[in-house]
């Protein structure tokens, strides 16, 4: 047996050896062309990003050994890694802007081939073919190389999804023009939606027994109607409601986009009995009760993944998902408010005030009743009443008034829907409204299209 001293004496050497081996190992990651990590930014000039650039962005193979070449070092793909999140916001535009212009595509020799390709159009199909093959392969932006490479690390996807999100606020922000930019956002987009296409992705639900941080990022990403406590969330993810999320196995851990579902007896008619009932925080599921399914929230939490199609994919499997579990069921509807509605009703009320063409717009029999609801006299007075309650919501907390005014404001919604209101006025001068032969229709009749049973509803829940 051995002895209690041999035996420390073995693990003290083999925790120095390790010691070593790793304070030499930290020392070759993080010293390059005498340059150091530092886990807070710093500011470094062109010469350090040109010497990373240069070192980790491989040139682009020749076309014939494009399917040789040996993959670059994966320090390469985390050296890049490192050396980006070192830096601050203004030193991660000039690092993006010299990669994508001076890592992207060599034009000269796009030139070359693009006259080549020109001159082979009389020679025989298998040229013009290896011509254009040739073309292709070279019109890939070098950098493109290094971001597959990235890729493949770990944490390379989540790194990528972040990159592109700082590229997406340089845009935004108007921080560079540089048309260089934009071919680098293409880039991403491209490689993004091919690694998170629905067939990578996998549909949890969420419930009250998944992990706690999943629950926590749940209620951080929500973004339509804010999380107010434990409680609100656990309602959310209970009885009568379902919340599913897209994870991908890039990102363990991490939703992509979150949608909540409200289980109902008939489609609701407003989002406050959804978010804000507790009357079924305890009790259990009556199936009997549940016909309808409500979309009434839908996140996507990743800015990186803007433009990349995941939450029509994500409904469409929920549907799926809740037919299996409920196969009597045949409404399903989102309860979402309609941008821009109460702006251009505004507007057309003030200029048929300003016209003195009211009656074109309500029945007379509709102008009485907002007239007794508001007290207010007949005439123009009659419209500034109407046009305040629109602008304050005021209407929603009375029951007469809501009784007088939801049928007028439903049947001008359609027509704003319906009509193409919305797309029209995009598409005139501002300021510029439907002229009076475009104008709703009057005298109680809705014109709102009927929808058949088990077809998408979207009730005007909210102007």
């Amino acid at each position: 047996m051995i002895s209690h001293p041999v035996i420390w004496a073995f693990r003290s050497s083999v925790r120095c050896w390790r010691h070593r081996a790793v304070l030499k190992a930290a020392l070759q990651v993080s010293d390059f062309s005498g340059c150091r990590w530092y886990s807070s930014p710093i500011r470094v000039g062109v010469t350090g990003m040109e010497e990373i650039l240069a070192r980790v962005v491989a040139p682009l193979p020749t076309y014939e050994t494009r399917d040789k070449s040996p993959p670059p070092p994966e320090s390469n793909s985390l050296d890049f890694m490192h050396f980006y999140k070192s830096l601050d916001k203004e030193d991660r535009l000039s690092f993006l802007t010299k990669l994508s212009q001076d890592f992207g595509v060599d034009h000269k020799s796009v030139s070359e081939l693009a006259v080549k390709l020109l001159d082979t159009q009389l020679r025989d199909l298998a040229t013009i073919l290896q011509v254009e093959d040739r073309l292709r392969y070279n019109l890939t932006p070098r950098y493109k190389q290094l971001l597959n490479h990235i890729s493949r690390v770990e944490g390379g996807v989540k790194f990528l999804v972040d990159l592109r999100a700082d590229v997406l606020e340089i845009i935004s922000s108007k921080a560079s023009e540089s048309p260089h930019i934009k071919d680098l956002n293409g880039t991403l987009k491209s490689l993004l939606s091919e690694w998170f296409s629905v067939g990578l992705l996998r549909l949890e639900r969420i419930t009250w027994q998944s992990p706690c941080e999943i629950l926590q990022k749940i209620s951080q990403y929500e973004a339509v109607h804010p999380v107010r406590n434990w409680t609100d969330l656990k309602r959310r993810v209970g009885p009568y409601r379902r919340c599913y999320a897209f994870t991908h196995a890039a990102m363990p851990g991490e939703p992509l986009v979150v949608l909540h579902v409200a289980l109902t007896e008939d489609i609701s008619d407003n989002i406050q009995s959804i978010v804000r009932e507790f009357a079924t925080l305890d009790s259990e599921e009556d199936v009997n009760k549940i016909n309808a399914a409500i979309f009434y929230s839908i996140s996507s939490t990743q800015a990186g993944l803007q433009g990349v199609e995941l939450g029509n994919y994500l409904i469409k499997r929920v549907v799926r998902e809740l037919q299996s579990e409920f196969p009597h069921m045949a409404q399903f509807s989102s309860l979402s408010p309609i941008p821009g509605f109460s702006s251009w009703l505004q507007g057309l009320l003030s200029q048929y005030r300003k016209e003195g063409r009211g009656s074109d717009l309500l029945s007379e029999q509709e102008w009485r009743e907002v007239e007794q609801a508001t007290d207010s006299p007949s005439g123009t007075l009659a419209v500034d009443a109407l046009r305040k309650l629109i602008g304050t919501s005021e209407w929603l907390r009375s029951e007469r008034l809501s009784r007088v005014l939801e049928p007028v404001l439903m049947r001008l919604c359609a027509w704003y829907l319906y009509r193409g209101e919305k797309a029209r006025l995009r598409s005139q001068p501002s300021g510029q409204l439907p002229s009076c032969k475009t104008a709703p229709p009057c005298g109680g009749s809705t014109g709102t299209p009927t929808p058949a049973p088990g077809v998408w509803r979207t009730p005007a829940a909210s102007w």
